[in-house]
């Protein structure tokens, strides 16, 4: 059997059952179960299903992909931002740059975490402020009064001494073909510094800036490794971003 009819019959019976493990899986198909999970492996990653202990369920199942929040959410930059804590962990040193929907992340992260956090967003500092176990390093560099943010040469010979877990990259377009672009000149060059010094890059991006580039790479698609919007990530409209290395949330 192709690894596509694979697919197909494990979606039909996920939506069938609403959960389906690896070894019914692997009596139906007639193959390993190894098989099985290198297959709901790549579903997973292309937001087609939400891969749990011993098998798979639909994504509206699955609590972090907070779909049941978001009937009431009505802030999309909100379910970004619930989306995102998944992928914070004590122990870990993040970037965040510039723009509300890494404000929206700060509020929802816990007053006991313990991170260190390098931003070059002014707006983030009162925000964190009563988080005593957050190291918390702004950025030099010249001051830009519109985004109220920190930018130009300083900002982003100072990026070069870190190397972060994750980067919580604020977006202004994102295209399955050019990958991440900005809008301006300065805030690009910050964004591609952060980029170059993160282990991961974890991209932040409404409806309203995919499938758009704008003047200025900040890094290509393939180096995103995860792509978190308000949609359902098993949602038509982000089908150019599948079969590839980035992960959908």
């Amino acid at each position: 059997m192709l690894k596509e009819e694979r697919f197909e019959k494990i979606l039909s019976s996920l939506a069938a059952k609403g959960k389906v493990s690896y070894e019914s899986l692997s009596l139906t198909l007639k193959v390993s179960e190894d098989t099985v999970r290198r297959d709901i492996e790549a579903l997973h990653k292309n937001g087609l299903l939400s891969k749990v202990r011993g098998g798979a369920i639909l994504v509206e199942k699955n609590p972090l992909s907070f779909v049941d929040r978001a009937s009431y959410l009505t802030d999309k930059k909100e379910i970004i931002a619930l989306k995102a804590q998944q992928f914070i962990n004590d122990g870990q040193t993040l970037f965040m740059d510039g723009g509300t929907t890494n404000c929206s992340i700060a509020t929802k992260i816990p007053i006991t975490a313990n991170l260190t956090i390098i931003t070059n967003n002014i707006s983030i500092v009162p925000i964190l402020a009563n988080h005593k176990n957050i190291n918390l390093i702004l950025l030099g560099g010249s001051y830009n009064p519109q985004t109220q943010t920190t930018e130009g040469a300083k900002t982003c010979e100072e990026i070069k001494n870190y190397i972060v877990d994750n980067y919580f990259l604020g977006t202004c377009a994102v295209d399955s073909k050019f990958g991440v672009t900005a809008t301006y000149k300065n805030d690009g060059d910050v964004k591609n510094a952060m980029y170059r010094s993160s282990k991961n890059v974890i991209a932040l991006a409404l409806l309203e800036k995919l499938d758009l580039a704008e003047s200025y790479k900040v890094c290509p698609m393939d180096e995103v490794g995860i792509l978190i919007t308000e949609l359902a990530s098993n949602d038509p409209k982000l089908d150019a971003y599948r079969n590839t290395t980035t992960k959908l949330v």
